[in-house]
């Protein structure tokens, strides 16, 4: 097989037998789109939420989901049937346009990135040259959905949400953007797929970019974290505070809508991890497509499935990585918020933009080793510090001792 998507071959295949050759790119995007949607995004997000409540029943010593299905697997379908026959409620002085469409435009901001997002070995709708900007892009598009959303929902805590959620993407958008330079500099491409081939050369010689950029990666989970509105950086949907935030005045299936476009988002930052930092779908020391290159099972190449597999199985890990620090860590105040981007997240990712270059212009030997160095001493460094700072003796709160008064 070629270095063509599979979307690709399928679509140009059908045109021709259609007669209309000319019709091969646009069917390949509607059949990758449509595929996309149905068999991946939404059926992998309804069950990231029956995986959310699972896992952090585990950590917090409940049940969870335990009885519509085996473990509860049908708990999420038969939410979604509740919210489809609930009762769809429109404000009184909503704007009735903008607030219907606004979950749609959330949604749409959440898919619209997997266009480009392979999924494994020419497993990708369209290889765009400029993928890493494109990604970049679309999801920042999801606060113009939410903005819209409190404006016309003509409520004054949705509106503060909404305010909340720009300051937070303004914030975050930044370090996010300076951490995705970092492979990107590294590779010399725009490419995803190439920023995983980068990643492994040959068939057992590795480069993961999480080895000589730990410090980066960090960066950009917790950017990407805070960019969607996760755990611990959730002050845009802060109850105490807001009620329930931007989407406070929606009901039934717009409310899912919300619901899902969030699930969605945290799947592409995990997808997005895994391909920049963790070799996308390779196996540790293993380069797939040479491995199992000309094997072929039936009509679909071998190493597109199990490419497919391994990545999925590091998309789930991160996953559950985020929802282990959604349910342990304790929401953050703003000011905290806003220092963390712009004092320390910034100015990490503008270093370490200024220390890759350096390799890369002064071609310094070994380039990777000295990046990898100088990150793991920082990140060990940061560490120890952190572990040994203490409150001053004046500060600390005297503990009574057992069977005393007091």
């Amino acid at each position: 097989m070629d270095d063509q998507s599979i979307w690709v071959t399928i679509g140009h295949s059908l045109a021709s037998r259609l007669g209309r050759p000319d019709w091969g790119d646009a069917l390949a995007a509607i059949l990758g789109g449509v595929a996309l949607l149905f068999f991946f995004i939404l059926p992998l997000v309804a069950y990231m939420v029956w995986w959310l409540r699972k896992l952090l029943g585990w950590m917090q010593s409940r049940l969870g989901p335990q009885h519509v299905g085996w473990h509860g697997l049908l708990q999420t379908p038969a939410d979604v049937v509740k919210l489809m026959t609930k009762e769809d409620i429109l404000p009184t002085l909503a704007d009735r346009l903008i607030f219907i469409l606004a979950p749609a435009v959330v949604f749409m901001a959440a898919f619209l990135g997997y266009v480009t997002i392979p999924l494994g070995p020419h497993l990708v709708v369209k290889d765009l040259n400029i993928g890493v900007v494109y990604v970049a892009a679309v999801s920042g598009l999801t606060v113009i959905g939410i903005i819209l959303a409190a404006w016309s929902s003509n409520n004054k805590y949705a509106l503060v949400s909404a305010f909340r959620s720009a300051a937070q993407l303004v914030s975050y958008e930044v370090p996010l953007v300076l951490a995705l330079l970092g492979p990107v500099m590294l590779t010399q491409s725009l490419s995803l797929t190439r920023i995983v081939d980068a990643q492994v050369t040959g068939v057992v010689n590795t480069h993961w970019f999480i080895l000589f950029q730990p410090v980066v990666f960090l960066v950009f989970l917790t950017a990407a974290l805070a960019e969607n509105n996760v755990t611990p950086f959730d002050i845009v949907e802060a109850e105490s505070e807001i009620v329930a935030g931007f989407h406070v005045e929606y009901s039934g299936m717009k409310f899912a809508l919300f619901f899902l476009a969030e699930f969605a988002n945290t799947l592409t930052l995990s997808i997005m991890t895994a391909i920049l930092f963790l070799g996308g779908w390779h196996i540790p020391g293993i380069n797939i497509e040479a491995l199992l290159a000309g094997k072929h099972l039936g009509l679909l190449p071998l190493a597109t499935l199990v490419g497919a597999i391994v990545l999925f199985a590091k998309t789930v890990l991160l996953i559950s990585t985020v929802f282990w620090i959604r349910g342990t860590l304790p929401r953050v105040r703003v000011d905290q918020l806003m220092d963390f981007g712009w004092k320390v997240l910034i100015p990490v990712a503008l270093a370490n933009l200024m220390l890759v270059g350096a390799v890369i212009a002064f071609q310094v030997p070994h380039g990777h080793l000295v990046l990898g160095a100088i990150n793991w001493v920082v990140l060990v460094t940061a560490l120890l510090y952190g572990r040994k700072r203490v409150l001053p003796h004046a500060e600390r709160v005297p503990v009574p001792a057992a069977g005393t008064q007091g």
